[in-house]
């Protein structure tokens, strides 16, 4: 059987508007380090400068950072070396 060809990212924006639509505090995670699981609302939170870092509650790992600019907003999740940049109106 022949695998279907790769689409290119846009096809995740249907998809994504379905999660990005809601309020993103009630999203649930589990933790890749220690395995606790809960909501976007219990990470604990640091910054704003120079951008915000929400940690694990159980071990502090790092579970999303955002950094704003005046045109850019740069989303990382976890501790992966890749970030999401989205234009900014």
């Amino acid at each position: 059987m022949v695998s279907p060809s790769p689409r290119d990212g846009n096809s995740l924006a249907g998809p994504l508007s379905q999660i990005f639509s809601v309020d993103p505090t009630t999203a649930w995670r589990r933790c890749p380090h220690c395995g606790l699981t809960g909501t976007l609302a219990q990470l604990r939170v640091y910054g704003p400068e120079p951008g915000i870092t929400g940690r694990c509650p159980g071990c502090e790992a790092l579970a999303l950072r955002l950094v704003e600019h005046p045109e850019h907003l740069w989303i990382q999740m976890g501790a992966g070396q890749g970030a999401f940049r989205f234009p900014r109106p």
